[in-house]
């Protein structure tokens, strides 16, 4: 059976290694998303039957822009730390291209 638009970005979302990041628009079109699609993958991943294990932190807006809010920011931020991702103090990563996740490598 071929799997989903949803599973595929969900298994694509789990593939993203430590230390890497990929954009919605990259996790949408290497799931076999249109022009618009990134704009569900949010969505998508927040119905994720098991919350707490797709790593969010590291899909990022186009550019390198981080979601930083106040409740999440803190905990963001060390995980970007950890995983030696530098963000400046826009929430915008430092070196974007060098961590950006090629999905061509794991599609």
């Amino acid at each position: 059976m071929t799997p989903t638009f949803s599973q595929r970005v969900c298994e694509l979302a789990l593939a993203i290694p430590a230390g890497r990041v990929a954009t919605y628009g990259s996790l949408a079109k290497a799931a076999g998303g249109g022009g618009q699609a990134a704009r569900s993958v949010s969505n998508i991943l927040g119905k994720y039957p098991k919350q707490g294990v797709i790593p969010y932190h590291r899909i990022v807006y186009a550019g390198g822009k981080v979601w930083l809010n106040n409740e999440c920011e803190n905990k963001r931020r060390k995980l970007y730390k950890k995983e030696g991702i530098r963000l400046n103090e826009k929430g915008i990563i430092i070196d974007f291209e060098e961590v950006l996740f090629d999905f061509e490598d794991y599609v």
